[in-house]
């Protein structure tokens, strides 16, 4: 029988497939396999409807032959097997997929569970093969045909002599280039691997030949000797399929471990089942600590994807948003085809079903922590707690209310983490505002001028010491109605009516003293005044606007030609004995409060931890007050 060519659409998807689609040419092995399942599932399923079809499920297997020095790799199935025509058919035309068919023909049966619904990936055999080689014999049937194909210039079919029903594919796999290394597919070690990668969950036996040594008999474990041993390289049953009352904690952690490449136990694991629109199984785990890379980038965010247990993706990221990007595990869904590219997987409605459902999961499953085992939700907020922050403040803040309620801060009254909710609960009754104050440190942060006035009124402070923090609290503006204020910003205020109006009539009565001390500072505050925030300090730093000196510190501190500055404000406390040395200075003395207002300026930037851009100025001038 002469060649037959393909289609002319056929051949132009298969020249651009084998050179173009597949950039993973190592998936060819999976195609197959899973083509291999496929026919078993269907011989398996007609016997369960056919009386006259007589299988021993215990038989059902695929086999693996690699023969290195031909350069020829085999994989055998003793499945349905094809006719004439459905060679014809299902070979001869690129994208005709028996498997879809064998579907759509049952679709009300809910027991069937086909793998290979794409029809294209038989082809992905030709990346790496010069030419590819079906046998085939229908079950029932007495006749077998052969086809051959190299490529695009077209096909054959002609009868042939097989023992036995089902279908032989033979690769004779392609010499290597500079640019590929064809033979690595012809080495043991590489096809287990690629079997335990992508295909360990295919419910029949997977075999092959393996090559072990033993002792060689007396010679007393000196010498060993090579021999063939058949093994069965899948473990077939995927352990998300398995019921979670029969899984052990062990089985789970041990998963981890190998599949994710950890050392340490998980912190958290979420075993869920999802069947209706889209139905899934998840396995998905909490690093105990955080991935090595995890913060570089070659690190990559995601979830392994199957297709009844068919790996399609080893990180498909849009099954996780940023912030949960530490999260690991897998999703397994008999919705979703072994589709030929990761182009096509991304438009997929059902993956972006799927991956709302998750980050869903992820969050209720926190949420539950937090409630129920708090310790370990702290551990995990503060090994991820800067990722959920960043998920608040990305965005332009998209994600702040789905986050808020994750979040954590240090708190002056609790001495421990606390969530905003919990703040919130705590609050004193005519309390308006949800307190923050920001630095390096909680010690020093206990240190700042302006938190021992809010302590004295009463109120709880939360102590924010990551950079992102106040970023953060910025974007959330308020929460449960109660807004979230900075006490080192100019619009915290906590006097009364009486104080409010005494403060406004001694900084309008000492107006032109702040303009002359403003002016010995210079252009880096805005204006300068007194203040009923602090209780024992004498000076402090405030800032007007969006930028807040913390924010200054963070944003010039990147590594960029940022110059931000903030719009400070020096504050003096109007009822500390510094205020009655000043105003005797501007009457009888102006140089010298120069001097002075130099120096309270200092000592306000030393406390907030910004730089003094002249020390030895202020060192000599402290030092000649000592000496007066």
């Amino acid at each position: 029988m002469g060649t037959k060519q393909f289609k002319a659409e056929s051949k132009r998807l298969l020249d651009l497939m084998i050179n173009s689609i597949y950039t993973n040419k190592e998936i060819f092995l999976r195609e197959l396999i899973s083509n291999g399942s496929d026919a078993i599932d269907k011989l398996y399923y007609r016997s369960l409807t056919d009386k006259n079809v007589n299988v021993n499920k215990e038989d059902l297997s695929i086999e693996l032959i690699l023969d290195k020095e031909n350069r020829m790799i085999t994989i055998k199935d003793n499945g349905c097997g094809m006719t004439e025509e459905e060679l014809e058919k299902n070979l001869g035309t690129i994208a005709k997929s028996g498997s879809l068919s064998f579907k759509s023909e049952n679709e009300k049966k809910e027991d069937i569970d086909i793998i290979g619904q794409f029809g294209v990936g038989f082809y992905s055999a030709f990346m790496v093969a010069s030419e590819v080689i079906v046998e085939s014999k229908a079950y029932g049937t007495n006749e077998a045909y052969i086809w051959k194909s190299k490529g695009v210039e077209g096909y054959t079919i002609e009868k042939t002599e097989k023992d036995s029903y089902g279908t032989t594919i033979t690769l004779k796999i392609k010499e290597d280039t500079e640019d590929e290394k064809y033979s690595e597919y012809l080495d043991e070690y590489k096809i287990m691997e690629l079997v335990k990668k992508y295909s360990d969950y295919i419910r029949y036996p997977i075999k092959m030949e393996v090559e072990k040594s033993k002792p060689k008999e007396g010679t007393d474990g000196k010498e060993f000797e090579k021999y063939k041993e058949q093994e069965t390289l899948n473990s077939m049953i995927p352990l998300w399929k398995r019921k979670k009352s029969e899984i052990k904690e062990d089985e789970y952690n041990n998963f981890y471990k190998e599949k994710f490449y950890d050392y340490e136990n998980p912190a958290k694991v979420i075993h869920a089942g999802v069947e209706g629109g889209v139905s899934y199984n998840t396995i998905l785990y909490i690093p105990s600590h955080i991935p090595f890379d995890f913060y570089t980038k070659e690190y990559e965010k995601g979830l392994q994807l199957y297709s009844n247990g068919v790996l399609i993706m080893d990180k498909c990221s849009d099954l996780l948003p940023d912030y949960f990007s530490f999260v690991k595990g897998l999703v397994d869904s008999p919705d979703l085809s072994l589709n030929i590219s990761r182009e096509m997987l991304q438009h997929d409605r059902q993956l972006r079903v799927i991956a709302k459902n998750i980050e869903k999961k992820i969050k209720s499953e926190l949420l539950d922590m937090l409630k129920n085992k708090r310790e370990e939700y702290e551990k995990v907020f503060e090994v991820f707690g800067t990722q959920i922050k960043f998920g608040v403040y990305n965005d332009y803040g998209m994600n702040k209310d789905n986050l808020k309620d994750l979040l954590m801060f240090y708190s002056s009254t609790e001495k421990k983490l606390v969530t905003l909710d919990e703040y919130v609960q705590r609050m004193k009754e005519n309390q308006k505002n949800i307190y923050y104050a920001c630095g390096e440190s909680i010690d020093k942060i206990d240190l700042l001028p302006q938190v021992e006035g809010i302590k004295e009124k009463g109120y709880e402070i939360l102590y924010l010491t990551e950079n992102i923090d106040e970023f953060v609290m910025q974007v959330l503006m308020e929460y449960k109605e109660k807004k979230v204020l900075n006490i080192c910003a100019e619009s915290v205020d906590l006097d009364s009516d009486e104080e409010k109006e005494n403060l406004k009539k001694q900084n309008e009565q000492n107006k032109e003293m702040f303009d002359f001390m403003k002016e010995a500072i210079g252009n880096e505050v805005q204006k300068v005044r007194f203040t009923h925030r602090l209780k024992n300090h004498p000076v402090c730093l405030t800032s007007e606007g969006p930028i807040s000196v913390e924010m200054q510190k963070v944003l010039n501190s990147m590594p960029n030609d940022n110059n931000v500055k903030a719009q400070m404000v020096l504050e003096i406390n109007e009822n500390h004995p510094i205020t009655d040395k000043i105003k005797k200075l501007f009457e009888n003395d102006k140089e010298t409060l120069k001097d002075y207002t130099k120096i309270l300026y200092s000592q306000a930037k030393l406390i907030e931890g910004l730089n003094i851009e002249n020390p030895t100025e202020i060192s000599n001038l402290i030092c000649d007050m000592l000496s007066k």
